[in-house]
């Protein structure tokens, strides 16, 4: 039964719904969801609510950042759409592909297609949310007979994995697997954990043991995918599949802290039902080649594009997965800008800071926030969002201010957040002060870009609340590489700034 191709429409239909609603990638205390563990679909379907449109100044009708009835409505129809799939027969012939209960009819995926599209040109957060760049893209070979589809579905997980393999081509991802490889809660030995570093606790750079991890992981997802798509379901085909199969396992067991659990089972069950349950179907048997190529070509191109030019893509469409290597911010809040969130910002849920100082008490809140400081710090973007804050908050930054990191400001306020920077930088800010009202040095954010492939330095942005971007410069890959999770003399090249204004 679990070779029938309807039900891997179903389980891929099944996993948009599930991403959408907020209950994978925005549930629990995994994302620093406690009480509530959850609330995105909720969030999505009240008016008035914050939300971001990709494109305000180029689509027409997407302008203004306040959910309005037509984007509820937008949502709603897209989690309807899902549903409507999910009840539908087997009806449509399977075509010459080896199928006993038939396939869904075609014609059920448009409105999702349609609604899906609006909503995201709209609102940008529900559209990243639901995975598209994953469910989405598979689907759209649902539109096709039965040997395109599978061919097609072919194609898409191969691209999946050869993009997240690319995004690991950076000297960034040695730090990645240091610290997912020591925070396993599976292997026990702390004498073990330790060999991931070069000279614990005084040296937390990556040792030669993650660097070469690194580099075996990397290699792995480049080779056992086209293995298994070349071997038509032999023995060839099984071996890798067990091979893929291990590598989710690792990384499923190795950092539960934000880490996409459904995905990696996701793509184990795909090895074994499209490469292995249907590894005889191959090119020859496709009907309608050239569409199914147009549509994969078209989402490499989106991959190859946001690794060129990361500020213009979200890192999920460019595939660019835990490779060390996205944007991210830091934002620096004075007392009375708090004050102001607090009262003037619709919220899915309190502050986390909030939530576990209503479960555990003040100590250990601020124990946990300091632990999720000390996590962004091991990788190398941490070293210069904190390396920087003297530059972006004055010398008061450590008296005057509350730092918070700016996955957790977009996760109250959009519903959502999943390691895109671009969900937290001057757009939100912007949304923010258009409803508190900051006044100049209140609120300050350091939002630093993704590393271009095949640059050497980093973009960045110092950004006030009520004022913008008041500095622009690059960081050096090779000085985040070299220093420290403590250090703070960070060296930055200024490109261009300006007066900020003056601080409280």
């Amino acid at each position: 039964w679990w070779t029938e191709p309807v039900f891997w429409q179903k389980a891929v239909t099944f996993s948009l719904l599930f991403e959408i609603l907020g209950l994978g990638c925005a549930f629990g205390p995994l994302t620093m969801r406690f009480k509530p563990p959850l609330g995105s679909f909720l969030y999505w379907l009240r008016p008035g609510t914050v939300r971001l449109a990709p494109w305000p100044d180029r689509v027409p009708g997407t302008g203004g950042d306040r959910r309005t009835a037509l984007d509820a409505a937008l949502y709603a129809g897209v989690v309807a759409s899902l549903v409507w799939v999910l009840a539908a027969p087997g009806d449509a012939d399977p075509g010459a592909i080896d199928a006993t209960v038939g396939l869904v009819e075609p014609v059920r995926f448009v409105p999702l297609f349609v609604l899906l599209s609006l909503l995201g040109l709209r609102d940008k957060t529900p559209f990243l949310a639901a995975r598209t760049e994953v469910y989405g893209t598979l689907a759209l070979m649902f539109l096709f007979s039965g040997p395109d589809m599978i061919v097609g579905t072919k194609l898409v997980l191969l691209l999946i994995w050869w993009g997240a393999a690319t995004s690991k081509l950076n000297q960034h991802f040695p730090h990645v697997v240091a610290a997912m490889m020591s925070n396993s809660p599976v292997l026990r030995s702390k004498a073990f954990k330790r060999r991931f570093y070069r000279s614990w606790p005084d040296d937390l750079r990556p040792s030669p043991s993650a660097v070469g991890l690194a580099h075996v992981g990397t290699a792995v997802e480049f080779v056992a995918p086209l293995l298994m798509l070349v071997s038509f379901g032999g023995d060839a085909a099984i071996v890798a599949a067990v091979v893929m199969t291990v590598f989710h396992l690792v990384i499923l067991t190795s950092l539960p802290m934000g880490v996409p659990l459904e995905w990696n089972l996701f793509m184990i069950f795909g090895a074994w039902v499209v490469f292995v349950g249907h590894g005889d179907v191959g090119f020859g048997d496709m009907d309608q080649p050239l569409p199914v190529l147009l549509i994969v070509a078209a989402a490499a191109a989106i991959v190859a594009a946001g690794n060129l030019w990361p500020r213009k893509f979200s890192f999920l469409p460019a595939m660019r997965y835990y490779a060390g290597n996205w944007a991210s911010s830091l934002w620096c809040w004075k007392p009375t800008a708090m004050d102001k969130f607090e009262a003037h910002i619709a919220k899915v849920s309190p502050l986390p800071e909030k939530q576990l100082t209503d479960l555990y008490g003040p100590e250990l809140s601020s124990r946990m926030a300091h632990k999720g400081f000390a996590f962004r710090a091991m990788h190398t973007h941490g070293r210069a969002l904190f390396g920087t804050i003297p530059r972006l908050a004055g010398p008061d930054h450590e008296t005057g201010y509350v730092l918070m990191d700016g996955e957790l400001v977009a996760g109250v306020t959009l519903g959502w957040n999943f390691g895109d920077g671009h969900l937290h930088d001057e757009g939100l800010l912007a949304a923010l002060h258009a409803r508190c009202g900051f006044e100049p040095g209140e609120v300050r954010v350091m939002a630093l870009e993704s590393q271009p492939f095949g640059q050497p330095r980093q973009a960045y942005r110092l950004i006030d609340g009520a004022t913008g971007v008041f500095e622009e410069g690059l960081v050096e890959v090779a000085d985040m590489l070299e220093r420290q999770p403590w250090d703070v003399d960070f060296p930055v090249r200024v490109t261009s700034a300006r007066t900020a204004g003056a601080v409280p």
